[in-house]
């Protein structure tokens, strides 16, 4: 679809590009009374993750559709909050400027056509670099996919800005062949900690994840779903195949999913610069090893660390999926981190040990990306500690403090402000005592 609409429907490339079919698609959708999976609770629930907003707060709500965001941001994001609600399809916009007329929201909503995915800073749309303290995109970013949403959309938020996205994504660690059939061809899914990974790597601080009760689901699919049965007699056949591809994304939902939803993620840029989307983390393949030896033996003055990543890999400490590679804009590996299971007092948790960086790539942002993209894949396992040896002045930027704040240890004399411990969920019982690291440590 061209249109910026929030539906999660998708529609085949003859459906997407004749005429009739848009009109039937939008026919299918208008008047519904959400056009995405969400609800006014999420929405309040994530401009609450937002944190403080300037006193008139200057909003954008890309893909906005008919508005039923953008009211509740007019309404709700602080005294003289103003909405600026894009989209490409008239008869939307047209709807919402009714809709704020009737709740008296005039003068606090401002509509404009425009493709969301093309957004220009020149000309009379008022979308200049740095110009929103809030953008807002439920359920629309998929039009032009979560990573080009969070380069392009970056521009345009001032100083301490917020960028709030919603994403489809996996639920599950292994999701089954029926529910991949659906979606790896159209678009493909990731899971949290990937979003999160590749957010981080874009240069955002993630302030809050919240995912999107059955409920929210419901409150799109219930009227979505009397809608294609009131208008499956006699439907002619652009609108048919705007029904057929309705149906079948209600059976997937139907029958899988429980695989997959969506998830609000609240995002801030970093403000030093880290991490400025040139470096992209992902786990380590095999096609990785010669670089990953590489990386280290030129980040170290010994060859011991890449030794250790090389013996790690043969001992049953060896976690995979936790060993995470960032890469340059050539695509070669610049940087390197790698978790692996270690012990505290008999309790499982995880060492960080080692991370590199091509000396070449050093103070470039390659090394926090892959370092923050680690632990977002070890927060979505379920792991719950992770701790590290490192350098004092640079670990704490992830969140890592004195493991000895927990009563933990190592098992050998070190400063105490070398020895760091980052607790991933605080819902776990912190254990203490000494740490007992895998044999290929030496320790």
């Amino acid at each position: 679809m061209t249109d910026d609409t929030n539906s999660t429907t998708r529609t085949d490339s003859s459906f997407g590009e004749a005429d009739a079919a848009v009109e039937a698609f939008f026919t299918l959708h208008h008047g519904l009374p959400r056009q995405a999976p969400g609800s006014d609770a999420s929405t309040r629930l994530m401009l609450s993750l937002c944190g403080p907003l300037p006193e008139r707060p200057r909003v954008l709500d890309l893909g906005c559709g008919p508005g039923r965001s953008a009211l509740l941001l007019a309404a709700e994001a602080g005294d003289g909050a103003t909405v600026t609600a894009v989209d490409l399809h008239a008869p939307f916009l047209d709807e919402l400027t009714r809709a704020a007329a009737a709740s008296g929201l005039t003068d606090r909503v401002r509509t404009v056509r425009a493709d969301m995915g093309a957004l220009s800073a020149e000309g009379a749309t008022g979308l200049a670099d740095g110009s929103f303290d809030l953008v807002w995109a439920e359920g629309s970013a998929y039009v032009i996919g979560f990573d080009t949403a969070l380069a392009r959309w970056k521009r345009l938020l001032a100083p301490g800005g917020v960028l709030v996205v919603t994403e489809c994504q996996w639920t599950v660690p292994e999701p089954s062949a029926g529910a991949r059939a659906f979606w790896d061809p159209q678009y493909p899914l990731r899971s949290t900690a990937r979003n999160i990974a590749a957010a981080q790597a874009a240069g955002y601080q993630v302030l809050g994840v919240h995912h999107l009760p059955e409920a929210d689901w419901e409150a799109y699919y219930g009227p979505l779903a009397e809608r294609v049965r009131a208008l499956a007699a006699d439907a002619p056949p652009a609108m048919e195949r705007a029904l057929a591809a309705t149906r079948e994304e209600l059976a997937v939902r139907a029958h899988h999913g429980h695989e997959y939803g969506y998830t609000g993620y609240v995002l801030r840029p970093v403000p030093d610069g880290g991490g400025d989307g040139a470096w992209p983390a992902r786990p380590e393949t095999a096609a990785d090893t010669a670089a990953v030896r590489a990386v280290n033996l030129a980040a170290f003055e010994t060859p011991l660390e890449a030794d250790l990543v090389d013996a790690l890999r043969a001992d049953d400490a060896w976690l995979p999926g936790l060993s995470y590679v960032a890469q340059a804009p050539d695509g070669s590996v610049a940087a390197h981190a790698l978790l692996t299971r270690c012990e505290v007092d008999g309790v499982p948790a995880l060492a960080l040990a080692p991370v590199a960086a091509d000396p070449a790539h050093q103070r470039s942002g390659a090394g926090t990306a892959v370092v923050r993209a680690l632990l977002a894949a070890a927060r979505e396992r379920g792991e719950s500690l992770v701790l590290v040896l490192g350098h004092p002045s640079y670990y704490p930027r992830f969140g890592f403090v004195p493991a000895s704040h927990f009563g933990i240890r190592a098992p050998f004399e070190v400063p105490d402000e070398a020895m760091m411990a980052l607790v991933l969920d605080d819902a776990v019982p912190v254990p203490a005592g000494t740490i007992r690291y895998p044999a290929p440590f030496g320790v």
